[in-house]
Formats: structure tokens, sequence, C-alpha cells
């Protein structure tokens, strides 16, 4: 049985825009499908390889786990990821794990999102990571079926996508140098800091570069005035924003930092999913929104929304990860203040082709769906 006209809709969160964003109805009335056996499901372990050791104030790597994911239905295949950095607590067992509990053969229209993203959620408390994957493949195969890129879907314009930081993490002077030498054109840096050399960080970069630098302290601060202190040499070495610069339970010190700071204190750590949002309104200027933790797009989309009507900063983030989880994001990217989006130049094995940096901007791929294409191994 063949069905046309089909209207797609999704949430823009009641509580935040008050109203229903209607996606690109012609599109979706163009599109047509057959109601088959339900969506085709695979998954397998992949590794990330990381060009160098990435340090933060909690941990150093030199690999990424992920999972890649294919979702198959009427002819068309969507791609998605799961990227599972330490702080995350997932891994390869705990999402095979989970991917495996699961029944998407069980549905068989695509476009009823809610129903089959609130069914994975439900499936298992946490597995963020894992989620995503299937919530990343989902809109990739809806979007590859209607023919139309997501940032289109929702209305945005992509020359509005913000530059993208390039991170440094947390090395020795020299590694410093070189890293920083080999992010030229990027007009934004993120360096990475928690550690007793921060002074010697920034000052090593700015013996290469005079570039707006943006500083992720992965809550490695424990004292609030130390901290507040620390932000204001910051801004007078060209730091113009600072995510998560104390622990995440302790929201008061938070708070009383970012009432106090002179430059906007971004959530990272402190903000997972939506319901998150109103939680932290208050104790940080913005939200830094990542995919792996969030359960993917359907969710984000959300968060975004509600940020902004709380008068909140947005920022778009990633993990390391491939093309296909940081062109996922991308979609995202023209609401952002700020985006985050190099995670795929930090690996050397990327197995997709999707998002691009020109002059140090986000540059969203005019392809249906979330935009990648499958490299031949």
């Amino acid at each position: 049985m063949e069905i046309g006209r089909r209207k797609f809709l999704t949430s823009s969160v009641a509580a935040a825009a008050g109203s229903m964003l209607m996606i690109e109805t012609n599109a979706m009335e163009k599109t047509k499908f057959k109601k088959g056996k339900g969506l085709e499901f695979s998954f397998f372990p992949y590794e990330l390889k990381l060009r160098h050791t990435f340090t933060v104030a909690g941990n150093s790597r030199t690999t990424t786990p992920v999972v890649l994911t294919q979702m198959k239905f009427d002819g068309k295949t969507g791609y998605g990821e799961a990227s599972m950095p330490p702080y995350l607590g997932e891994s390869h067992e705990s999402v095979l794990k989970f991917l495996n509990g699961l029944n998407l053969s069980q549905f068989n229209d695509p476009f009823r999102m809610d129903e089959i993203l609130d069914y994975v959620d439900k499936a298992a408390p946490g597995n963020t990571a894992a989620k995503a994957c299937v919530d990343i493949a989902l809109h990739d195969l809806c979007g590859k079926l209607t023919g139309y890129p997501w940032y289109r879907m929702w209305g945005l314009t992509p020359e509005k996508a913000p530059d993208t930081s390039f991170t440094i993490g947390i090395d020795s002077a020299e590694v410093v140098r070189q890293k920083t030498k080999e992010a030229v054109g990027f007009k934004i840096l993120k360096v990475k800091l928690g550690r007793e050399n921060d002074k010697e960080m920034i000052e090593t970069i700015r013996s290469v570069t005079d570039v707006p630098i943006c500083a992720d302290v992965n809550q490695g601060w424990k004292d609030k005035t130390f901290a507040l202190d620390m932000i204001h040499w910051l801004k007078e070495k060209g730091v113009v924003f600072i995510e998560q610069p104390m622990p995440r339970e302790n929201i008061d010190m938070n708070a009383w930092l970012t009432e106090r700071s002179p430059i906007p204190v971004m959530a990272d750590e402190a903000i997972q999913r939506l319901v998150d949002v109103k939680k932290i309104a208050g104790a940080y200027s913005g939200i830094n929104v990542k995919l792996m933790k969030c359960t993917g797009l359907h969710e984000g989309y959300k968060m975004v929304v509600l940020a902004k009507s709380l008068g909140m900063k947005v920022m778009i983030g990633c993990m390391t990860e491939t093309s296909c989880a940081v062109t996922a994001a991308a979609q995202l990217s023209p609401l952002a203040d700020w985006a985050d989006l190099d995670g795929n130049l930090l690996i050397s094995n990327d197995p997709f082709e999707g998002i691009k940096i020109v002059d140090g901007q986000v540059t969203i791929p005019d392809r249906p769906g979330i935009g990648v294409i499958k490299l031949k191994s």
C-alpha cells in the first residue's frame, strides 16, 4: 500500500515556544513510501584513532570507542553513531547490549518519530549515546526519504551557522604550539584547562596566535574565588567565554561565579537532557548541547528552543566522533551562538564524508538527511 501526501510535524517544546513547528510541509507531501516489514537496523563497534593524545582535566586517551549504525527502509539507508568518551560511562559492551534489546522492526512508518524514540528512550534508563545512534540514523533515513536536509526541514538558514572552535587539549608547551599552528584558518580556539598549568597553556597559545579563545575547564576548578580571579585574567588574554569551570554538583558556586563573571559561563557536564535546562537556568549563561548526552537531534532541538526562550546562550558541541555524528549536530548549528564541531578533525580514521569547515565556519552539506556519505573501506 502506497502512502502519499504525508505531513510531518515536530514538537518545539510547548512550554518553551508555546507552539508546534511544521517541518517543510511541501517537501513531506512529496514523500511516498511503501509500508514494509518494518525498519531494518544494524550496528557494529568501531574504534576511533586520535591524531594526538587527548588530555582534559580528568583523563587522557588516544582512542575513542564508537558504535556505527544503519537503518534501512524503502530502499534508503540512514546512518547513525554512538560515541563513548570515558565520562559518559558507556562502552562498546553497554551500547551493543542496549541495541540488541531493541525491536525496531515493529515500526513500519519511520516518520512516527515520537513513537519510535519514546520506545527507545523507555527501553532502559541512561544509555544516552546508544539512544543517540538510533535517533541520528532515523533522522538521516527520514531526510533521505523526503529528499531534504534536516536544517531545511527545521526552516534554518545554513549561512547563519557560526564559526567552529578547534580544540587544543592539555599538553606540553611544545605540543600545544604544534597543535595551535595546525589550527591555522580557525577563527576561534577551544583550550582545555583545569590542571596546574592553565596559565602556561594560554601563554603558549598566545605566543603563536591572537585569535579569540574559549576555555573549557571540565569541572577542574574547586574554589570559586580562584575561579573568578582566573576568569578575569583569561578575559585579559582574549578568552570570550568559559565552559564548566567548577564541579556540576556545586550549582550555588557556579551561580555565584556566573553572576560575577565578566564573560559568559557555559554549562557542559551540568547539562545533559531537556529536563536539566530549567534546573540550571540562572546558574549559567548558557548550555552546550551534545547529541551523545541528550539522546540525539529530536531532544537536542527541543533543548535549544527552550534555552533560547529562557534567554540563555547556546553552544552546539560534540565528542570525538566521526563525520556522521558531527554533521548531524551541525544541522542545529544555525540556531547556536557558538559551535564546537571539530570532533571529526581530531581523528585519523573517519569512515564518512560530511561537514566542512570553510574559513573557520561550519558548512553544512546540502544533501538529504544529515548530509553524510559513507566512504568505501
